[in-house]
């Protein structure tokens, strides 16, 4: 991509706030070497590695980067033969262990979500426990070489340590001696050139034997070493200086362990700057609250709510543009300040992100197209040291871009044929307007000639557009009103801010009829403009509240049906434990009766007792065939509201609300109420009459009956849980209770996986959450219903 357009629609900004969000220098580089990508494949294959990352950043939060280091330096010295120090060792230890860290992170987020792409890249990545348990034996995380690196070491350094002791016993027992004491200039022992000394005043250096190794600033103070630990220093000497060829040895053995494992390790540094990539611009997306684009590489573009990513977000008006369906050139006019050139280099600028992989700050819907290349001429761009004008410098752009450009690119033209003579101006500038249109590329361009009004009312493929300017309140409201020409508000503005009208009246004389003309159609088009745009917020708020209404009525009708069956339900199950009850017992009696007549000779004949066992099994209801009984042939009373009255198909009594044309009344159940056809319905005393033994089963709740706000599931089965959750949110429901809490532990995360996946398909579930800090946290999923 040229790099003139890179930075005239300030694509630099946007990498810069992209590398805010790298956790290392290894996403940091590439980040700044991020490029738009011509190639479809390659831009969908950003965009959804982004995707899986924005996923992975709301269900887990941030990836841990922590540790990883770019030691790439590091490897290369190791191939070469050189011997790393301490530090940079370490560095490798850290980054082998943040990458098992990442790697280990991301694939267990798959296991429960799947995020193809970055499981595929944690894939490439190789452990080497090996080589970094080796670096950690022998360095701690201060850098530091442990004495248990290797045996001759941990000898050196005790002897060092017995050596030093001796010295500065010896020393102590010397700045103890009083009459040393009032040679010294303060009782304290110190070292100069890794050597133990003591503070003599200048007058009494000669009262010591040995080695002058510093003196203050002030000449007062010498810093001696006494000739009784001169031997005593000599082999500390010795010994630091086989620590330091024994720490060489160790270094050498941990780097040539590290040259042997370089490449694959580039390799993984390769891999975990990429992963951070992607976790930028993914971080970048949810604080933009950006969106993921639809792609296509057949010039079409339609932005919803578009926003210009460095503007911002209380202060940027959404911008609303399509091109490339009907009409592949749209000419912008409108006056100075009215938002033409921030909504050219916003559909500039959110392309060129969309290319890169990034998501776009707009609404879901928004498409953007692939280009082989976007040029733009935007702003003034005049030159001296090249010595060109204004309109020079735009030419020589213009040029450049007719020259390179294809049918595959988009062309952003701010103020085309501006910087000379209006007459030759306008001319010129439909001239490169209709090359480009012929051309077959997307333009966008703004001008201020009316002339290019015209032409776009009679081209075909290009339409008018203008920003939205404010009478009342004399200012642009920075809108894109596609298919509205611009009209010049200079008059109305005049007059507002209060010229004398006679001016204004002499000035409209002198504009020819046919602007005149023009100008007022303008002005006619944008009064329709508003009326229709009013009246579409108006049907659109009517079609809100529809659509709202029928999602109730339908979550009613749902409640009620499901209600409905499990009072069914119920009342069946209670029925078959009373007749398995009665069976029982029966076949108790019989045999009882069958013994009784073995022992006693009785007269109970065998065929009586089959018949009696026939017709006990033949008094068995068929209670799942046809709930709704036959309406009673006899004349009922006449019903009205305020009836009590049994509905007769699922036998619950309640009271008439209202009678609906006669054939039909709304019923009160309890806190339900349903429309239900008079003739299923009967009166208390005729349907008591009627079946003196009918048993009819209910839900009843009361108040006082104690209702559980949260269901703790630790320890059992998901598909146990699963219906335990089922019925405790009927209840829950039923109770009238806005808010429960289901306990299921943080564990392997299945039961909580299995019981947000049944909350999604419940119809009883407003939302649900993971409970906060006090509430549970990851162990706690918290309901809304509805």
């Amino acid at each position: 991509m040229n790099q003139k357009i890179i930075k005239t629609l300030e694509y630099g900004k946007i990498l810069h706030m992209l590398g805010g969000y790298a956790a290392t220098s290894l996403g940091k580089a590439w980040v700044e070497a991020l490029e738009p990508n011509p190639e479809l494949a390659e831009v969908k294959h950003r965009l959804q590695a982004t995707d899986e990352a924005g996923h992975v950043l709301r269900l887990k939060g941030p990836a841990p980067f922590g540790g990883i280091r770019d030691v790439n330096a590091s490897l290369r010295r190791s191939e070469i033969g050189g011997t790393l120090n301490p530090a940079e060792l370490l560095d490798i230890a850290n980054t082998m262990s943040g990458s098992r860290r990442l790697q280990r992170f991301i694939l267990n987020v798959h296991e429960d979500h799947a995020v193809l792409l970055l499981a595929k890249l944690c894939g490439q990545l190789t452990e080497h426990k090996a080589v970094e348990d080796a670096i950690r034996f022998c360095i701690d995380d201060n850098a530091v070489v442990l004495d248990s690196a290797s045996p001759e070491l941990s000898k050196i350094r005790q002897e060092l340590r017995t050596g030093e002791s001796r010295a500065r016993e010896k020393l102590d027992q010397m700045i103890r001696t009083p009459s040393i004491q009032k040679m010294l200039q303060d009782n304290i022992l110190t070292i100069r050139n890794d050597r133990y000394v003591i503070p003599v005043k200048q007058e009494y250096r000669g009262h010591f034997g040995g080695i002058i190794h510093d003196q203050s600033a002030s000449g007062a103070t010498l810093f001696i070493e006494p000739e009784s630990v001169v031997t005593l220093n000599n082999k500390l000497r010795e010994l630091k200086l086989k620590e330091e060829r024994e720490i060489e040895k160790i270094l050498q053995m941990l780097t040539a362990r590290v040259a042997d494992f370089a490449e694959p390790m580039k390799l993984n540094l390769t891999v975990l700057a990429e992963l951070d990539f992607i976790f930028a611009k993914a971080a970048l997306a949810r604080e933009m609250k950006a969106i993921l684009p639809m792609m296509n590489d057949r010039g079409f573009i339609k932005l919803r709510k578009g926003r210009h990513p460095l503007i911002p977000r209380q202060a940027v008006v959404p911008l609303d543009v399509e091109i490339g369906n009907q009409f592949s050139t749209i000419i912008v006019t409108g006056p100075n300040t009215g938002g033409k050139t921030v909504s050219l280099k916003t559909v500039g600028l959110l392309s060129l992100m969309a290319m890169s992989g990034l998501f776009v700050p707009a609404e879901e819907g928004s498409q953007l197209c692939v280009f082989d290349a976007i040029y733009a001429d935007i702003g003034d761009e005049q030159s001296i040291e090249q010595n060109l004008s204004t309109f020079s410098s735009h030419m020589t752009n213009i040029i450049r871009i007719l020259r390179e450009m294809t049918p595959k690119s988009l062309v952003l033209l701010d103020e085309v044929g501006a910087g000379t003579d209006p007459a030759e101006g306008s001319a010129l500038a439909v001239s490169i307007l209709e090359y480009i249109h012929r051309k077959g590329s997307r333009m966008i361009a703004t001008t201020h000639y009316s002339e290019l009004k015209a032409y776009a009312y009679e081209r075909s493929g290009i339409i008018n557009a203008s920003m939205e300017f404010d009478i009342q309140t004399l200012s642009p409201t920075y809108r894109l009103l596609v298919g509205v020409p611009g009209r010049s508000n200079a008059f109305a503005i005049a007059e507002r801010l209060g010229l004398d009208k006679s001016i204004i009246d002499h000035a409209r004389g002198q504009v020819n009829e046919e602007d005149q003309r023009v100008e007022s159609m303008i002005a006619t088009l944008e009064e329709n403009r508003l009326t229709a745009e009013a009246e579409r917020h108006e049907a659109e708020q009517i079609r809100r509240e529809s659509e709202q209404l029928r999602q109730q009525l339908e979550q009613e009708q749902s409640r009620f049906e499901l209600q409905r069956a499990k009072l069914m339900e119920q009342a069946e199950r209670e029925a078959a434990e009373a007749v398995a009850k009665a069976r029982r017992e029966a076949d108790e009696i019989i045999a009882d009766l069958r013994k009784l007549a073995l022992e006693e000779q009785s007269s109970v004949k065998e065929h009586k007792l089959i018949d009696a066992k026939r017709r006990l099994d033949e008094a068995v209801p068929s209670l799942k065939g046809n709930n709704r009984p036959v309406p009673s042939s006899k004349k009922q009373k006449l019903l009205q509201a305020g009836d009590d009255v049994i509905i007769a198909s699922i036998g619950q009594k309640g009271h008439i609300v209202e009678i609906v044309g006669g054939t039909e009344a709304i019923v009160q159940l309890g806190m339900m109420k349903m429309k239900v056809a008079v003739a299923d319905l009967e009166t208390v005393g005729a349907a008591a009459k009627k079946q003196p033994q009918q048993v009819v089963t209910g839900v009843k709740r009361s108040r006082d009956e104690h209702i559980r706000m949260e269901l703790d599931l630790r320890g059992s089965n998901l598909e146990d849980s699963l219906i335990e959750v089922d019925r405790f949110l009927d209840e829950s429901f039923l109770a009238n209770l806005s808010q429960v809490y289901i306990i299921h532990g943080k564990g392997t995360g299945v039961l909580r996986s299995g019981i947000q996946d049944y909350m999604r398909k419940n119809r009883n579930v407003k939302s649900y959450r993971l409970g906060n800090y006090g509430e549970g946290g990851a162990g706690v999923t918290v309901v809304e219903l509805k």
